[in-house]
């Protein structure tokens, strides 16, 4: 499958992180917005939080929206064909192998920092996040750019 700008992307990504709600939906929102029209994407936690405000806010300053997010774990999935996992936490990750073993699916480890053990003002708080956001979207172009996919 081909991007805008002719990226080589898998047909199906899913990423997942703890609770499903913080890095997990972002990168999927960030994806969405970037090749949306091209994959499907989903994402999960290994066991289903609360949807944090903090992302709708972070994400709204570049103009992505998250949309109506729920959290749910990898047992709510209606679909497990995905060419692509992505896990953001070692837990995740730890499921996401064990899940995987038997699947012909190609299964990444991008450790991401939990931006909702920061402590501080509001602000500071809000910074942990657009931290993770930003490298996320730093993550995401990078590893679908065009120029590595001509590379494979």
């Amino acid at each position: 499958m081909r991007g805008p700008n002719g990226e080589e992307l898998p047909q199906a990504v899913l990423f997942a992180c703890t609770q499903n709600a913080v890095r997990s939906p972002m990168a999927a929102a960030i994806m969405r917005y970037l090749y949306g029209k091209f994959c499907y994407i989903d994402s999960v936690g290994v066991r289903g939080g609360e949807k944090d405000e903090m992302i709708v806010e972070v994400l709204d300053e570049i103009g992505i929206e998250l949309g109506k997010h729920r959290p749910k774990s990898f047992d709510a999935l209606e679909d497990q064909s995905f060419d692509l996992v992505i896990t953001l936490s070692p837990e995740a990750h730890h499921k996401a192998m064990e899940l995987t073993r038997t699947m012909a699916v190609d299964v990444e480890y991008w450790p991401m920092h939990d931006p909702t053990v920061v402590e501080g003002s509001r602000e500071q708080r809000l910074d942990a996040y657009r931290a993770v956001r930003d490298e996320l979207m730093r993550r995401i172009r990078t590893r679908f750019a065009v120029d590595r996919a001509s590379d494979a």
